[in-house]
C-alpha cells in the first residue's frame, strides 16, 4: 500500500508556537523533490512536545497543504491506548491516508499488551495502520511473531521498522508476507532493507534531500541497483551528520542553515554543541547543500 521515500517532516517553530507558514512551505519542498507520502508528528515531528490542540492542527495543516497529491500519514501514537485512540481519530476524519503509531513507549507492554494495544486502535478507527517499533526509544521491542498477529487486521498495513537488525526485518518480511509493507526507520537502513523486500523509508534526510532519497528507491525500485548504491554512498555521510545529536535536532539545524525555517526547539530538547555544529555544517557543504 505504501512505497518509495516517505519524509518525516519536521514540525517547525516561531516564536515557541508553530509555524504553519514554514511548514506549508516545507511540505511543497517534499511534493517537488518526488517524495512519495509525508509523514508528520512523528519523533523528528516533535510530537511529544505538541500539545493536543498543535498536534491535531500539524496534521490538518499539512492535510490541507498536501490535497491529496501524496499519501499523508499522521503519527498518532501514545503510550495509553484511549488517547492513540483519539489521536488516530482525529486524523482520520481531518483526512489523513494512514496512521504511523508508536509502540507505547514507558509502560513497556508485553508482546501480549502490544498486540492488544494496536488491536484496540484498529477496532476504533478503519484508518489504515503502520506500526512504529523503535526500541530505543520506547523501551519495547515488538517481535515479528506479534507482527505477523497484527498483519491479519484488516487495516493493519505495514511497520516503520527501526529496531537496527537487519535478521529482525528480514524474519519479518518472511513471517508477515509480500503485502505487508516493511519500511525502514533508519535512513542508512534503506537499501540493505529494499535488497530483502522492504518498500521504502520514512526518512529524516528527506528533510533536507529529499530528491536524492526518492531517487535511490525508485532506483531499486526500478531494477537501478547502481544508482542506488552510488546515491546510497553519497547519503551516507550527511545521514551520519544528521544523528550526531539527538533526532530532530540536526536536522533542525540543517533545515535553518538552508533558512527553511526558525532554528527552534522545545526543551527538553537543545541546540547543538558547537563542536556538532561544525561537523553538520561542513557535511552540508560537502554535500553541495550550503556554499
Amino acid at each position: 500500500m505504501f512505497k518509495g521515500a516517505i519524509v518525516a517532516i519536521v514540525t517547525p517553530f516561531k516564536k515557541g508556537k508553530v509555524d504553519e507558514k514554514a511548514l506549508r512551505r516545507l511540505v511543497e519542498d517534499q511534493i517537488a523533490g518526488g517524495t512519495k507520502a509525508i509523514s508528520p508528528c512523528g519523533t523528528t515531528g516533535e510530537a511529544s512536545t505538541l500539545s493536543h490542540e498543535e498536534h491535531d492542527r500539524v496534521i490538518e495543516v499539512v492535510i490541507d497543504q498536501v490535497k491529496k497529491r501524496v499519501p499523508v500519514i499522521a503519527g498518532t501514537g501514545s503510550n495509553s491506548t484511549a488517547e492513540a485512540i483519539r489521536l488516530t481519530k482525529h486524523a482520520w476524519k481531518a483526512g489523513a491516508d494512514a496512521a504511523l503509531i508508536v509502540c507505547p513507549y514507558y509502560n513497556r507492554p508485553t508482546q501480549e499488551g502490544l498486540y492488544l494495544h494496536y488491536k484496540a486502535i484498529a477496532e476504533e478507527v478503519p484508518i489504515p495502520i503502520i506500526v512504529y517499533n523503535i526500541q530505543g526509544r520506547t523501551g519495547v521491542n515488538m517481535l515479528p511473531e506479534t507482527l505477523a498477529r497484527l498483519a491479519e487486521l484488516r487495516n493493519v498495513v505495514g511497520v516503520k521498522e527501526a529496531s537496527g537488525s537487519i535478521k529482525q526485518m528480514s524474519d519479518i518480511i518472511r513471517i508477515c508476507g509480500p503485502n505487508f509493507d516493511v519500511l525502514s526507520g533508519d535512513d542508512g537502513f534503506t537499501l540493505p532493507l529494499l535488497s530483502i523486500g522492504g518498500k521504502g523509508v520514512v526518512s529524516v534526510i528527506s528533510n533536507v534531500a529529499p530528491a536524492d532519497m526518492a531517487l535511490m528507491v525508485d532506483a531499486f525500485l526500478a531494477g537501478d541497483l547502481k544508482k542506488a548504491q552510488d546515491l546510497h554512498h553519497k547519503m551516507s555521510p550527511l545521514i551520519d551528520a544528521l544523528f550526531i545529536e539527538t533526532n530532530p535536532v540536526p536536522v533542525k539545524a540543517a533545515l535553518a542553515m538552508m533558512g527553511k525555517i526558525q532554528y527552534e526547539l522545545r526543551l527538553p530538547l537543545c541546540k547543538l554543541t558547537e563542536k556538532s555544529e561544525a561537523v553538520l555544517r561542513n557535511a552540508m557543504k560537502n554535500y553541495g547543500l550550503l556554499k
